[in-house]
């Protein structure tokens, strides 16, 4: 069975998020959704049980996609899985700076290998930062994000 693993924080998850998944759940037998937490940090505007629940509600139809929340290591969550590459989207070239750098160290480590895959040029702006920056000053995210999410955006900010 060949896995593979994409990983974020999701907070929110956003069209060019699952433009990624949805990509790789064609080209993997599984494709695990890593959200990444920190329990020391603030946990972002939406908790990662919640992150959890729309990313497994928006990709719910791809049958092939898991989602899970883990703390620490990427690489050591890859190895209790046996998934042995994770999946990157590269939105520009300062994307490749910083994820060149996690991909030789996550190899250096375990020996994962880090697949790079060109962000659709519809989403090569989007993050999850400038949607929430976006939204909290009311300029229209809909076209950006998927109407779960955008209900759930515009109820948690309303409720600020």
């Amino acid at each position: 069975m060949r896995r593979v693993v994409c990983p974020g924080s999701f907070d929110p998850v956003t069209n060019g998020h699952l433009d990624i998944i949805g990509r790789a759940s064609t080209l993997y037998d599984e494709v695990y959704v890593a959200i990444g937490f920190n329990r020391t940090k603030r946990s972002g505007l939406f908790d990662v049980d919640e992150r959890v629940e729309m990313i497994e509600e928006v990709t719910a139809h791809y049958g092939n996609v898991k989602v899970e929340a883990f703390e620490g290591l990427l690489v050591d969550f890859c190895r209790r899985r046996d998934i042995p590459a994770i999946i990157k989207g590269l939105r520009a070239v300062t994307d490749f700076d910083y994820e060149l750098q996690m991909a030789q160290m996550n190899y250096g480590l375990t020996e994962v290998e880090t697949l790079f895959v060109a962000t659709n040029p519809l989403y090569s702006f989007l993050s999850s930062s400038l949607i929430k920056e976006v939204a909290t000053y009311g300029g229209d995210v809909s076209g950006l994000v998927p109407p779960t999410v955008l209900r759930r955006l515009t109820e948690r900010l309303a409720d600020k």
